[in-house]
C-alpha cells in the first residue's frame, strides 16, 4: 500500500481506521527528504497499517493540534488512540519495530488506563 496524502478534509476518515502512522514533513526539510524513501518502503510491506504523510506546510491546522514543532516527526495511532510520538528521522529497522510494537499493544488495557485518568482528571 503506498502512501497518502492527510489532510484536514480526510484526517478523521483516516484516524480510526486500525494502525495509522504519520509522517509530519515539509517539502524544505532535508531529514525529512531522507526518511520519506524509507516510510514509503515501508508502506509497501504493510498492507494492514495506512501510512499517511502531512505537508506541515499546507495542513498547519493539524500541526498545530498535534502540537508538531520538530520535523519530521512520526506518530503511531491506533484505533483512533495516540500510542507514539517522536520527532527525528528512524532508520528502517527502528520503523519496523515500531510497526510490531504497535501491532502487540493490549488496546483494551490502553482504554481502561485512558478511562482511568479521564476519570481522575474529573475529580
Amino acid at each position: 500500500m503506498a502512501t497518502i496524502e492527510v489532510t484536514e478534509k480526510n484526517f478523521n476518515d483516516i484516524a480510526d481506521k486500525g494502525i495509522v502512522l504519520l509522517d509530519f514533513w515539509a517539502e524544505w526539510c532535508p531529514p525529512c527528504k531522507k526518511f520519506g524513501p524509507i516510510f514509503e518502503q515501508a508502506s509497501d510491506k504493510h498492507d494492514d497499517v495506512t501510512f499517511g504523510k502531512i505537508d506541515t506546510d499546507a495542513e498547519q491546522g493539524l500541526a498545530q493540534g498535534f502540537d508538531i514543532t520538530s520535523i519530521p516527526t512520526l506518530m503511531a495511532i491506533r484505533d483512533g488512540i495516540v500510542v507514539f510520538a517522536q520527532a527525528g528521522a528512524i532508520p528502517a529497522p527502528a520503523l519496523e519495530d515500531l510497526i510490531r510494537q504497535v501491532r502487540a499493544l493490549d488496546m483494551d488495557a490502553i482504554r481502561a488506563e485512558l478511562a482511568e485518568e479521564m476519570k481522575q482528571q474529573q475529580g
